[in-house]
């Protein structure tokens, strides 16, 4: 039964520069996919409907995703788990510790802009897990780039190889549809923003007559050159290639308009890779395995602001999860038991009896967890990978209402738990220092502060160059730079010591006069390599 379970998964992720179209496809997927019956306006001053993924109130007020949402639904006998990630480039953090609980990734371009900078930076995250990539091409009724233009520009920014599984006719105003080169059918589309639409039409050879009658002969025979040419350009696509992230299969459409969305979930499902094995720092666990394992890859606070909840989103990576069974918490050596576990339909939560590797489940916390932590049924194991980035922002947290300390004070621990930004301490006087990628996460905090804490704060600006986590294997060197530099010390949440450093002379400067210390860009000292991607 494990087997059959893990082979009908497939659990990915969809990302994208922001504005591209990610929310968008998400909610769209999950209308082919029956999950919900009508799609919202993603951006709209005429609809209060907001997009399905999108459940925080400072999301529905700005239309933009910034906390990764996981929506899960069952589409042509395969269990289908989507994470969706903020776009925003001030919460790649957010998207990077996501990408390592997926198997696959569906990464959107937006037609008129192609390629831009977090298209890069996200594709690099895939490459240095090897993580398996589909390219969704967006916005193809609006006047864009050129589909041969766009498909040189994947293959030369992205460095990976393209292989277009289905071909658009037409664009903008003179869209047509797309014709599915991998299924040998022909998609034609109204303008549809809400339901999903039903013109398909199998076509046993792209000659036919009929081709003609549905498009025009102009189109028809632009179609016919076009698909010649791809054929006979590129070799016939490669599931092996796919799965080992050397080769991308690229799709055309309009997201807003389910253009396009059909066969790409189609063919997802189809080539997709099911639950892989992971690394552990002991060993390599395999997802047919008989006992339970998974990781906390993020932690949400107040999910629902009724009944100000914390829940920890475990990736399940082996065995069977049960509800009422103890686990075995690695990190506090301790058991812990479950007996509400949730699986997710964006905010809608459902009580959840059984899990199987590929699932994600929702975990009421109470402070157990942090981001990382592993879960096993008694085996002593901790998953790789979940590192945290040297911020670039600093803030010093200041207290505006001392009535309201204790809110603060479980506010910041709660949503620097949550990893939406981080938290260190300098001595004396606890005074608190918040490190972000970028300026949109502090008016996340605020926000959330006060609507979820009642809590109110003044952020000033620090301005330091980088912050570096500092080891050492002279335990004397090390205690002496703390007590020297004691002034730009301070711990992060795991009461490891930071240095900030004020320029990069001044960086650079300590690193020669202390050769004895390590000084680590990113929290988990072991994947120091991963340090250049943001």
């Amino acid at each position: 039964m494990t087997t059959e379970e893990i082979l009908k998964r497939r659990t990915f992720a969809i990302i994208s520069h922001p504005d591209a179209g990610k929310t968008t496809l998400t909610e769209k997927l999950l209308l082919f996919g029956g999950a919900i019956n009508t799609a919202g306006a993603v951006k709209s001053n005429k609809i209060n409907k907001t997009a399905t993924s999108d459940f925080l109130e400072i999301e529905k007020q700005r239309g933009i995703s910034v906390a990764t949402s996981v929506m899960g639904f069952e589409y042509a006998g395969y269990k289908v788990n989507i994470l969706d990630t903020p776009g925003h480039r001030d919460f790649a953090e957010d998207t990077y510790r996501t990408l390592s609980a997926v198997d696959s990734v569906i990464l959107v371009v937006d037609s008129v802009k192609g390629v831009e900078e977090q298209t890069r930076k996200l594709m690099q995250v895939c490459r240095m897990r090897n993580t398996p990539v589909i390219i969704f091409i967006n916005k193809m009724d609006r006047e864009g780039r050129d589909p041969y233009e766009l498909l040189d520009e994947l293959e030369r920014e992205l460095n990976i190889h393209v292989r277009p599984l289905s071909w658009p006719i037409g664009m903008g105003a003179r869209f047509k549809g797309v014709y599915n080169i991998y299924e040998k059918e022909l998609r034609l589309f109204s303008v549809n923003k809400t339901k999903m639409a039903k013109d398909v039409v199998e076509i046993e050879d792209i000659t036919d007559a009929q081709v003609d009658q549905l498009i025009g002969p102009a189109f028809a025979a632009q179609l016919r050159e076009d698909v010649d040419f791809l054929e006979g350009y590129y070799e016939d696509f490669d599931l092996g290639l796919y799965r080992e992230a050397y080769l991308a299969p690229v799709f055309f459409g309009s997201a807003i308009n389910n253009f396009g969305v059909g066969e790409l979930l189609d063919t997802f499902v189809k080539i997709a890779p099911f639950p892989q094995p992971r690394e552990a720092s002991q060993r390599e666990v395999r997802p047919e395995e008989d006992t339970f394992s998974g990781f906390i890859f993020k932690i949400h606070a107040n999910l629902d602001p009724n009944h100000r909840d914390r829940i920890a989103f475990c990736r399940v990576c082996s065995g069977k999860f049960e509800r009422n069974k103890f686990y075995y918490h690695t990190r506090l050596d301790k058991k812990l038991r479950f007996s509400s576990p949730t699986s997710f339909m964006a905010n809608e939560k459902s009580l959840l009896e059984e899990a199987w590797p590929g699932d994600v489940v929702g975990l009421y916390d109470t402070g157990s967890f942090k981001i990382g932590d592993t879960l096993t049924e008694g085996e002593m194991l901790q998953y790789k990978g979940l590192p945290s980035f040297s911020p670039e922002i600093f803030k010093e947290v200041v207290n505006r209402d001392p009535f309201k300390t204790k809110q603060l004070e479980k506010g910041i621990r709660q949503l620097t738990d949550e990893g939406v930004a981080q938290l260190f301490v300098q001595q004396p006087g606890s005074r608190k220092i918040i490190g972000t990628v970028g300026e949109l996460q502090f008016d996340v905090i605020k926000f959330r502060l006060l609507q979820e804490y009642g809590a109110t704060a003044d952020l000033h600006n620090l301005n330091y160059y980088k912050a570096c986590w500092i080891t050492s294997d002279d335990k004397e060197a090390l205690a002496r730079f703390i007590s020297f530099k004691g002034s730009s010390i301070a711990y992060d949440k795991d009461e490891n010591p930071v240095f900030f450093a004020d320029t990069a002379w001044v960086l650079r400067s300590v690193q020669e006069s202390y050769p004895a210390l390590k000084f680590h860009f990113t929290s988990d000292f072991k994947f120091d390599a991963a340090t250049e991607v943001y």
